[in-house]
């Protein structure tokens, strides 16, 4: 009688877990989903630079934004999930999937992501290759062993409001990182070809790269090719600055080059190279992270950049 009241008012079980049991299951679950809170939030709290991961790992640059926050809503709510008793069955199955998928989709892409950083953890450098597959095995084995030391899981509308709130908190964090990216001051005076720039004088496109990055060298000859008219053009190496000189000749990228890394990346900060800032009168217009399908020419002539 007591079981199919407990059964009806929503319980788990009938009976409680052996003690080793919830203890086994607590330590695996609670590791795991510190690990993907960790990931999750810094998705949502740092949604471009997540975008621009995501766009590194062969997600397309149309999706690699809503694929960034979808993923870090995914993640924060599994972690959630995890660490509340009740629920923790239902997290250990959304952990594994995602686990899977990570896998699948690793694998898929592995002959063009082998030896570059998986980015799936921040601070956890994993490079892909053997060892990542035996590292996804060994989370989807905690996953898998915080599952079957946890009762059913019960509390459909608990896990509907976490989620809302994880979603609500996502959107909240893009649009916050979204107005910050326009409105920024630029620094008043750089150092370019040796003299005195002032970037607070009509329209300037900042353009940040490695010389040594092959992408970098193909957006800037793509950056070449555009009619700038009276917009002053400004290369910023972030490495290696003895060689750009010689980036800005080889690409035909017509601009002055600054030494001014430093200065500059205390005002605009980002995740990884070619960046670029549109300036107007000192103040920032728009920032690009993404160099393909169409993009930068269109939101540069759009804004009056470029003709």
């Amino acid at each position: 009688m007591n079981d199919s009241m407990a059964y009806a008012g929503g319980e788990a079980g009938p009976a409680d877990l052996p003690r080793w049991k919830t203890w086994l299951g607590g330590l695996s679950a609670v590791p795991l989903a510190l690990a993907f809170l960790v990931a999750g939030i810094w998705k949502i709290t740092d949604p471009l630079g997540a975008s621009v991961r995501m766009a590194q790992a062969q997600v397309p640059d149309a999706f690699s934004l809503p694929v960034a926050l979808l993923l870090g809503i995914t993640e924060t709510f599994a972690g959630v999930l995890l660490l509340v008793p009740r629920l923790r069955r239902w997290g250990a199955w959304l952990t594994g999937l995602l686990l899977v998928a990570f896998v699948v989709y690793i694998g898929a892409y592995y002959n063009v992501l082998r030896g570059e950083e998986c980015n799936c953890f921040p601070w956890i450098k994993r490079a892909v290759g053997p060892a990542f597959f035996v590292g996804d095995a060994m989370l989807l084995l905690a996953a898998a062993v915080a599952g079957w030391c946890s009762r059913p899981s019960a509390g459909r509308r608990s896990a509907l409001v976490m989620l809302g709130a994880v979603s609500v908190f996502a959107l909240v964090s893009y649009g916050v990182t979204a107005t910050r990216q326009t409105g920024i001051t630029a620094p008043e005076w750089i150092t370019a070809d040796g003299q005195r720039f002032s970037l607070h004088e009509g329209r300037v496109f900042l353009y940040f790269f490695d010389p040594e990055c092959s992408h970098c060298d193909q957006a800037a000859r793509e950056l070449a090719g555009l009619k700038w008219g009276e917009t002053h053009v400004v290369g910023v190496a972030t490495q290696m600055p003895e060689f750009g000189p010689e980036f800005m000749r080889d690409t035909a990228l017509n601009g002055l080059l600054s030494a001014d890394w430093e200065l500059l990346r205390k005002t605009f900060s980002f995740v990884d190279v070619p960046y670029g800032v549109a300036l107007e009168n000192g103040r920032q217009r728009a920032s690009f992270t993404h160099f393909d399908a169409g993009e930068p020419s269109e939101t540069l002539r759009r804004l009056g950049f470029v003709r």
